[in-house]
């Protein structure tokens, strides 16, 4: 295992804890103690990062900010804050998950390896599929409507890959949250739901037609 995870945290005990947990299961572990450093640790090309929320002179939301349009890698924030508004500000400015402080380090090294699972992932697919003016790029992880591209994030899109993957299908939030980060969840799969109007809103811009289609109850679907 060689995968590279950048631990990003003002507190020394929390930064030393994934240090060891990370490095006894095989990772290579980067740490910075603020914000401006994790500017300078980038260059190492980590494969993951885990980046607190709450630290003083630049915040993380402030560097995910900074780094988000030169890295593709998932970032991970760390958090106490519990408010629906700074899950959506973080998912709006590109982070891909959330870990509740204070967390179970064995659980958080099961969601740091299944979002590099999915990251891993070959499976066999189509590389483009059109529908009418959408056209969805699987390899250029682009879509387009009309020649267009629409700027979704990175987890915005892994959404419309599954989705459209297994069009006419219908999902809870709790089983896309399993089959998209590749891990069981409860309370967290509420993200799924920002991620999705988020999706929404964007293609809005574009066509009235609506792609995803909620199943009262169930869960939502594909029908493009």
């Amino acid at each position: 295992m060689n995968e590279k995870i950048l631990v990003v945290d003002d507190e020394k005990d929390i930064r030393k804890l994934l240090t060891d947990f990370f490095q006894l299961q095989g990772y290579q572990v980067y740490t910075a103690r603020n914000g401006q450093e994790a500017l300078d640790k980038i260059s190492v090309n980590p494969d993951i990062i885990l980046l607190d929320i709450n630290m003083p002179q630049m915040d993380g939301m402030e560097v995910c900010k900074k780094i988000r349009n030169y890295v593709t890698c998932p970032i991970l924030f760390l958090t106490a804050r519990i408010q629906e508004q700074d899950q959506i500000n973080g998912l709006m400015i590109g982070g891909d998950d959330y870990i509740m402080k204070p967390f179970a380090v064995r659980e958080l090294g099961a969601r740091v390896a299944a979002h590099l699972r999915r990251e891993q992932r070959t499976a066999a697919r189509e590389d483009v599929r059109f529908q009418q003016d959408l056209v969805i790029n699987y390899s250029s992880r682009q879509v387009l409507f009309q020649g267009k591209p629409i700027n979704f994030t990175r987890t915005e899109f892994d959404l419309v890959e599954f989705l459209s993957l297994h069009k006419g299908q219908v999902f809870s939030r709790e089983r896309i949250y399993e089959l998209v980060w590749g891990y069981d969840s409860q309370g967290d799969s509420d993200i799924i739901m920002e991620h999705i109007r988020r999706i929404r809103m964007k293609l809005r811009k574009y066509t009235e037609t609506s792609y995803i289609e909620t199943v009262w109850g169930v869960g939502y679907k594909w029908i493009g």
